[in-house]
């Protein structure tokens, strides 16, 4: 795969600005773009320009054409989405004529491991254990599952960061979920034991790099802010034969649960990059990886955090638990993932990208999280606005 420029979007993401300093780092022009005025991956010495574009969500037809007029000012070679706007990008790629390639799936492989539900399908396909799950899309698919609601975990199909996820509820709970076809939900069979997340890289269905990881800290239910990495024979199964059974080439990330027995069952999957892209650090390997050559390993063992987030979030979810000794803990003994040799720009500029999704927040009377995605979330074909 050639590439001389590159064009890393979702540049409000930390993961982007991680992603611009290994290919800048191996020596690639990098280049950014996202409709935020001031995303942290801006301010990074990786970054060669950054361009603002309309927010795909609200306006996809200026955002295709603003992605499009750029690749062509720039030469552009290659596009890595890091975000949601991986689909908006999909969707542009299936029906124009750009000059670059997108490193990621078809669109329609990209929309099938986006839902829920066909996402749990399609690994039942290939032959993986999947935990059971049934569509609603109607009164009557409520009706059917109420009675053993307490044994199960509903979320709606297009969702992310665990927004409106009922765990276990009561029957009575269930009143108030109005699922449809448009806006569809599932039922998912509750999976006791531990969570394990993966960030994936692969090309034509081949593994190219994983990191396998949990989170002791979160954004409130969703994003984690606080993460160690983990060894697991079983999730790695998991990934390489997912990968390799629909010939993936991008990133892709999945919710695995670690069963007992050393079983691992899939929860759900976003195929875009996560948190675990934050234990690769040398970039001529990873980047040799990415543009298609052996597989790269983590090389970062220490946890890492977002010290910002952590006083945010991490501070406020010890003292409800009464365990502000293990956040301080915490705090000592993990790598602050912002830091780069020669790059502390991004560092101060997620005050002032936070401030601007604290306007978000604040206009739309939605949370910090719905904020600093609201403008390029995908919520299906139908584009419901779950």
């Amino acid at each position: 795969m050639r590439a001389g420029t590159v064009l890393v979007t979702g540049a409000r993401a930390p993961v982007a600005l991680h992603l611009a300093r290994l290919l800048h780092g191996a020596g690639l022009r990098v280049i950014l773009a996202d409709s935020p005025a001031r995303p942290i991956a801006a301010a990074s010495a990786a970054c060669a320009s950054y361009h603002r574009l309309p927010p795909p969500r609200f306006a996809p037809q200026a955002y295709a054409r603003a992605v499009e007029a750029l690749i062509r000012s720039e030469g552009v070679d290659l596009v890595i989405p890091t975000c949601e706007e991986v689909f908006h990008l999909g969707q542009l790629w299936r029906d124009g004529t750009v000059p670059a390639r997108l490193f990621a799936p078809d669109m329609e492989l990209l929309t099938r491991v986006h839902d829920k539900h066909a996402f749990i399908r399609l690994a039942q396909s290939l032959g993986l254990a999947v935990p059971e799950t049934t569509l609603l899309q109607s009164g009557d698919d409520i009706e059917a599952v109420r009675g053993h609601a307490g044994a199960l975990v509903f979320k709606p199909v297009w969702s992310r960061f665990a927004n409106h996820v009922l765990l276990r509820p009561s029957p009575t709970v269930l009143d108030a979920i109005r699922p449809s076809a448009a806006a569809p939900w599932v039922a998912q069979h509750f999976v006791a034991g531990d969570e394990i997340s993966a960030y994936a890289l692969a090309n034509d269905g081949k593994l190219k790099a994983l990191a396998l990881y949990r989170s002791r800290y979160r954004a409130g239910k969703g994003a984690g802010i606080w993460f160690e990495r983990v060894e697991d024979a079983a999730a790695r199964h998991f990934v390489e034969a997912f990968v390799a059974g629909t010939g993936w080439t991008g990133q892709i990330s999945f919710d695995l649960m670690r069963q007992e027995d050393g079983s691992v069952l899939p929860l759900e999957c976003n195929p875009r990059a996560v948190s675990g892209l934050h234990f690769f650090r040398d970039p001529q390997a990873f980047t040799a990886a990415l543009l298609g050559g052996g597989e790269v390993k983590p090389d970062i063992d220490r946890p890492q955090t977002v010290r910002l987030a952590m006083w945010i979030y991490g501070l406020a979810a010890a003292m409800r638990s009464g365990r502000v000794g293990h956040f301080r803990h915490a705090m000592r003994n993990a790598d602050e993932l912002l830091d780069w040799p020669d790059d502390p720009a991004p560092k101060r500029a997620q005050w002032r990208a936070l401030a601007e999704i604290a306007g978000t927040a604040l206009r739309q009377r939605i949370s910090l999280q719905a904020a600093s995605t609201r403008d390029i979330e995908w919520n299906g074909p139908l584009q419901s606005s779950i």
